[in-house]
């Protein structure tokens, strides 16, 4: 596995080195080839460790805080391979349906849950000005809106194309 580790105010240490690729095999026995970035930073009081891990096409991301540095850590890698399991549970579901499928049985389907979140996105927002955001939003033509800090009012606004695709709307909170 490839590890980057990264320190925002915040020595990285022989130590805390060490630690860090001793919990990350934890993660790598899941994969065959797979690249690891590992942020640690304090924050007032706090010591923060953020992980990503790319693997198989598969991004996973993990961000903790605790008085601790080593607590920190080991929540994120607890996090990482809690989802890494559940990919690939879903996975090996995915392939044995589809197995049975090619056999000819029909499975009697239980109620299929809806209105569940399946993906979650994470992204930066960065406070800037809702025309600054329509030209961010007109860079990347494959996202249809762009969550932003409005300099003018300090609130969190949502930029997105309407459909008629020429135009852009504003949304706002009230209070």
């Amino acid at each position: 596995m490839k590890i980057k580790i990264t320190g925002k105010e915040l020595k990285i240490t022989e130590a805390i080195n060490d630690y860090v690729e001793k919990k990350l095999d934890r993660i790598d026995k899941y994969f065959e080839e797979a690249e690891a970035e590992v942020t640690l930073r304090t924050e007032k009081q706090e010591q923060i460790a953020e992980i990503y891990v790319t693997a198989n096409g598969e991004k996973y991301r993990a961000v903790t805080e605790d008085k601790d540095l080593y607590a920190s850590i080991d929540k994120d890698i607890d996090i990482l391979e809690g989802q890494i399991r559940k990919t690939k549970t879903k996975k090996e579901k995915m392939m044995k349906e589809s197995s049975i499928k090619t056999m000819g049985f029909n499975p009697v389907h239980e109620d299929e849950v809806s209105n569940e979140i399946v993906k979650t996105s994470y992204y930066e927002i960065k406070p800037m000005l809702p025309e600054d955001a329509v030209l961010k939003l007109q860079e990347k033509p494959s996202h249809n809106f762009l969550a932003f800090i409005n300099v003018e009012t300090g609130k969190v606004n949502v930029v997105h194309r309407l459909k008629d695709g020429k135009n852009y709307g504003l949304v706002e909170p009230e209070a």
